[in-house]
């Protein structure tokens, strides 16, 4: 099962990181985006993106060049009929990825590995949506892609073995570190992640301690990169939120259920550094 040419649906945040290093690795690459000026919006992210490693001397001009290459944009699915693994990274809407899957199977070659990038939804589910269940797998990258090692690759009860080897070892080709996990909701990393986060919310609700002092506190008491207040303005306080949701209405557990402070700054569009305030205020 030799994956060369690879598909990403969705050149956002995210999809834009998967092209980058997908590309970058040596892959023909094609990217999806729902209209022309999305498409334009997420290459130029990219392309900002390499020019940026050029100018710290960490990529060579002619390797930004052969990257960008590799790189083909287009609107409509029927793009992805060659491709041996897609990719999809969409918005995190359950029935939208449902449809999506069901279309990409009555396009992309029989021997296509259909994977996701969902941080949340169900992967069993968009297998479900397809007539090959065995070939859909779950990998979930993390933000900043071009940054971030680690892919948590998610089988469900029907993924095949060498599917999930295969998907494994690409992850592997493009420079990431792969963890094995289930089908089962937030995977490991927000399972662990979402909860913690959500109790620095309740704990600044209480009046405990400052924003800074709280991040503070966890960098220097625990040796995390960065505080929780400064994370959660970086993933943005409407997916954190959105996670917590699907969190709590699995497992009708109160440590999941999203604190007051967060529904409100999400009504009021304080969504991070995506909108330019969160709990901090930040320059666009």
């Amino acid at each position: 099962m030799t994956i060369q040419r690879v598909g990403v649906i969705g050149c956002g945040l995210m999809g834009s990181g998967i092209v980058q290093v997908t590309a970058q690795s040596g892959f023909e690459t094609i990217v999806i985006e729902a209209n022309d000026a999305l498409l334009a919006r997420g290459l130029g992210r990219i392309r900002q993106a390499l020019d940026g490693l050029v100018e710290k001397g960490k990529l060579e001009g002619k390797t930004r060049d052969a990257t960008m290459a590799r790189v083909t944009g287009a609107v409509g699915l029927e793009a992805l009929k060659a491709c041996d693994l897609v990719v999809e990274a969409m918005t995190e809407n359950q029935a939208l990825k449902n449809e999506t899957f069901a279309k990409l199977d009555g396009i992309c070659p029989p021997h296509a590995i259909l994977a996701t990038n969902t941080s949340s939804c169900n992967v069993t589910a968009l297998a479900a949506a397809t007539r090959r269940p065995s070939q859909v797998v779950g990998l979930h990258f993390f933000n900043p892609v071009p940054l971030m090692k680690l892919v948590e690759v998610a089988r469900t009860i029907l993924t095949d073995d060498a599917v999930a080897r295969a998907a494994t070892e690409w992850v592997r080709a493009v420079g990431k570190v792969p963890v094995q996990t289930k089908d089962a909701t937030a995977f490991i990393v927000n399972r662990l992640l979402v909860p913690y986060l959500l109790d620095a919310i309740r704990v600044y609700e209480g009046g405990l301690a400052s924003l800074e002092d709280i991040d503070q506190a966890m960098k220097l008491g625990c040796g995390y990169p960065m505080g929780p207040f400064t994370l959660l303005d970086l993933v943005g306080l409407d997916t954190t939120m959105y996670v917590a949701e699907v969190m709590f209405e699995e497992f009708r557990e109160a440590r999941y259920a999203p604190p007051a402070l967060l529904k409100r700054m999400v009504l009021a569009g304080h969504l991070g550094r995506k909108t330019g305030r969160g709990f901090y205020t930040y320059d666009r």
